[in-house]
């Protein structure tokens, strides 16, 4: 007969100690009886008291309960759900040592994985803290015991809807309005059937992807396209996946933006990837291509390259560009992107960039110059297999330290580079995603 375990129970009482750093996830770190401990809402150098929210074998957490020294750096958080709310993690931090603690964390990561320092440390990119956010993906929850719908992001670490009004974080044109776009829906017969609402916004619109489960009554789409006229908003139904999407409201809409300084427009669909930071997105792509000291001899080939976003301003400055993306749709975006652009020294292949490339067509030629921006796993079956196309730099754009600290250690200590210089990129501002670029040089001799 099993015996089923039980839960050890957690102490009641509140615990003294004193903060010694920050979690690459935002939390403040202390040790009791030689264990670390993770508070939640807690800087380096407070004397606080906590409670315990749950023990595990290598750690445990905590919630702060009262502070007694705070940080010269603590700010009072803008929203007022970000104690609850999982959106943001470092709204009580100062915004200029938020980037301090997200340098730290990369060069940790570029010791300790990847066993490399870079020779200089780049200057941070950072722009606006609010309103900065231009994509996102909002939970849609009808509770019935609290007899209302919730709109927004999950509460920190659980999957529950945060109870939250606006967010201070998204673009203005749709931050403000999750409490109404809640009461929205509370309005619809389709209201346990909505699952989720795509931000996706342009420089000429604004819009919601409402994800329908089921097809919407007459009542419902006139709610929404109602509300559409009422805000200005472009709103789009999903019944299924990303092809699914068709536009509501208005008759036409197309999103797009601008890179003035490369004269180049990209047009691309809500659901398609964009950055979601348009600010830090210019000083990026300005910053990407400086490093990689692009001239008008140089063939350079661009690794996930998506709708063109580094492709097109690198094509206005090189012979040729060769971009390469596993989504097929986007790279159709990025041709038309192209064509519309009049770019025409620009060629694009869709192949799946995690497994062996050694047969594709665009890797028997001979590269000046490399840039390649890869998703949060980074580039580990690709990266062994760029040693051999001859570039002189390589530009590596990161959306995650980890990944990109394990391949700048096969691009050092395998492929015969040099990490010449790394930085990061204040891409969401009072989280702890941590935005970077590395540049490469191949050894002499």
């Amino acid at each position: 007969m099993s015996r089923r375990r039980t839960k050890p129970r957690l102490p009641d009482q509140p615990v003294m100690a004193t903060i010694e750093s920050l979690s690459h996830d935002g939390r403040g770190v202390t040790h009791v009886g030689g264990k670390a401990v993770f508070v939640d809402g807690a800087l380096p150098g407070e004397a606080i008291s906590f409670l315990y929210t749950r023990r595990s074998r290598k750690h445990d957490e905590a919630k702060l309960c009262e502070l007694f020294g705070a940080s010269p750096d603590r700010v009072e958080p803008r929203c007022a759900a970000f104690s609850i709310c999982g959106g943001c993690s470092l709204q009580h931090l100062l915004p200029e040592r938020q980037i301090l603690a997200k340098q730290q964390t990369l060069l940790d990561n570029l010791q300790r994985i990847g066993k490399v320092e870079p020779e200089t440390v780049l200057d941070a990119l950072t722009g606006p803290v609010w309103s900065y956010r231009n994509k996102a993906r909002l939970g849609v929850k009808h509770v019935r015991k609290k007899g209302r719908v919730l709109v927004g992001f999950r509460e920190k670490r659980a999957s529950y809807i945060a109870d939250i009004q606006r967010c201070e974080v998204l673009h203005e044109s749709v931050g403000p309005r999750l409490g109404q776009l809640a009461c929205l829906i509370q309005q619809m017969d389709a209201r346990d059937r909505i699952a989720q609402i795509e931000v996706a916004v342009g420089d000429n619109a604004s819009v919601l992807v409402f994800r329908n489960l089921d097809a919407l009554s007459d009542a419902d789409t006139r709610k929404l396209i109602d509300y559409a006229r009422e805000t200005g908003l472009h709103i789009y139904l999903q019944p299924g996946g990303p092809d699914s999407i068709r536009l509501l409201w208005p008759e036409t809409s197309e999103l797009f933006y601008r890179l003035p300084e490369y004269d180049a427009t990209l047009a691309f669909l809500p659901t398609d990837f964009t950055q979601v930071n348009p600010a830090i997105n210019q000083l990026m792509v300005r910053q990407a291509l400086q490093l990689l000291e692009v001239d008008k001899n140089d063939c350079v080939l661009d690794l996930f390259c998506g709708i063109g976003n580094f492709t097109l301003p690198l094509a206005r400055s090189a012979a040729r560009v060769t971009g390469v993306e596993g989504d097929a749709a986007l790279v159709r975006r990025a041709r038309d992107n192209a064509a519309a652009n009049g770019v025409e020294n620009a060629d694009y292949y869709a192949v799946d960039l995690n497994g062996d490339p050694t047969a594709q067509p665009w890797m028997r030629q001979r590269y000046d110059k490399i840039l390649l921006d890869p998703p949060r796993s980074g580039a580990q079956e690709l990266v062994a297999h760029l040693g051999g196309l001859g570039a002189a730099r390589i530009v590596y754009v990161s959306c995650h330290p980890a990944s990109l600290a394990r391949d700048a250690g096969v691009f050092v200590h395998d492929l015969g580079y040099r990490l010449v210089s790394a930085g990061v990129m204040d891409m969401f501002p009072h989280t702890a995603h941590v935005e970077s670029m590395a540049l490469f040089e191949r050894k002499r001799g």
